[in-house]
């Protein structure tokens, strides 16, 4: 197995481009114009918008991973070690791109609605989803014994039901939350000159996620061979060295 420490080139240039973009977002998303009705405060809605939506693409990584791993956890074990790092990664970043959407979300609420919370269909659905995949990773954390990969990886595939029916919930049931401002109904969308601040936010921190992916993939990798070289020490009664 490869060194994970050793950064690449391109990584470095990933990381680079990405610091870019995300400047050039955060000044779109200054210079957009101020809203009618919430003035400045809803320039909120730019980081809201991107980390909710990208909430709802990394629990495909962990699902489609956490099949990859149970599908060859007996067969291909080397494969599956893989397959559960990179599921590992994407529920923590699940975990942290849905708190920040649930942060903005409540602040944006509480300036259009005077209320922090409402237990609407979308909310209460995006919650369950955080939920989730706390558990996920409380899981992974605290559980102990060979097959706490196994039940964390049934439990990725079952989470990733949710996603669907927190993005429906919208069309679905009367709630809350606004209508979808992209793929609404016909008076649903926001400003043409606000959109470029949307789309430079959500290109930048679907990059951040990227790197991040990688990133804590290469270090679970890291921890696994770790593991094995721990669990081969002792079974040639050899003393454990910590990392």
């Amino acid at each position: 197995m490869k060194d994970s420490r050793k950064s690449t080139p391109l990584a470095g240039i990933w990381f680079a481009l990405t610091m870019l973009v995300m400047a050039y977002g955060f000044y779109q998303a200054m210079i957009a114009p101020k809203e009618a009705t919430m003035g400045n405060l809803y320039r909120v809605f730019f980081y809201h918008f991107p980390h909710t939506i990208l909430s709802f693409i990394f629990p495909y990584i962990n699902c489609g991973a956490s099949l990859l791993f149970l599908f060859w956890r007996q067969s291909k074990p080397e494969l599956a070690a893989k397959a559960d790092a990179m599921a590992v990664a994407a529920a923590e970043i699940t975990v942290v791109y849905s708190t920040v959407g649930l942060a903005t979300g409540m602040l944006w609420g509480r300036a259009a609605w005077g209320i922090w919370w409402a237990w609407d269909a979308r909310l209460t659905t995006y919650l369950l989803l955080w939920l989730l995949y706390v558990s996920y990773m409380l899981l992974r954390s605290f559980a102990s014994g060979g097959q706490t990969a196994m039940v964390a990886s049934v439990l990725g595939v079952f989470a990733a039901i949710d996603v669907p029916i927190c993005y429906m919930s919208i069309h679905w049931w009367r709630t809350q939350h606004p209508a979808p401002v992209f793929g609404g109904s016909s008076d649903s969308g926001i400003d043409k000159s606000m959109v470029p601040a949307v789309l430079w936010n959500v290109a930048a921190f679907l990059m951040w996620g990227i790197f991040i992916l990688g990133w804590r993939y290469a270090l679970e990798r890291r921890r696994q061979h770790q593991d094995t070289l721990a669990t081969e020490a002792m079974l040639r009664g050899e003393p454990v060295l910590e990392a």
